[in-house]
């Protein structure tokens, strides 16, 4: 019969830092100048053009890039800041996860299990 693992600390543990990384965000932004569609635009005759900011993401395994407002900039920041910490959590929930089951379930074979073995008495 399999035993039932708790996950119910580690899973608290995960919520609690998960909480306060909302918005998160896989992506990238970056900051572009374009030239405008105004034919007599005095920024674009000197050459200088108008700063833009893009978001490049993956959608359906194809990159595309979306136009960011300037007021949305700062929210979009703190995601994508926010999405890289939660990764980062994701890659460590993995190895926690192993470890409490490890510990909940001790090896039967492996080098650990065979010292356990050599130092059994014997039956008589």
């Amino acid at each position: 019969m399999k035993q039932k693992i708790n996950h119910s600390a580690l899973k608290q543990q995960f919520f609690k830092k998960l909480l306060p990384l909302w918005p998160a965000l896989k992506g990238s932004l970056a900051q572009v100048y374009k030239p405008c569609i105004r034919p007599n635009c005095p920024v674009c005759a000197k050459g200088r053009k108008h700063p833009n900011y893009l978001l490049a993401f993956t959608q359906k395994g194809k990159r595309r890039c979306l136009y960011v407002p300037l007021a949305m900039v700062p929210l979009l920041k703190r995601a994508l800041t926010n999405g890289r910490r939660l990764e980062q959590l994701l890659y460590e929930i993995g190895p926690a996860l192993l470890r409490e089951y490890r510990n909940q379930n001790p090896a039967k074979t492996g080098p650990t299990a065979r010292l356990k073995r050599k130092n059994r008495p014997l039956k008589s």
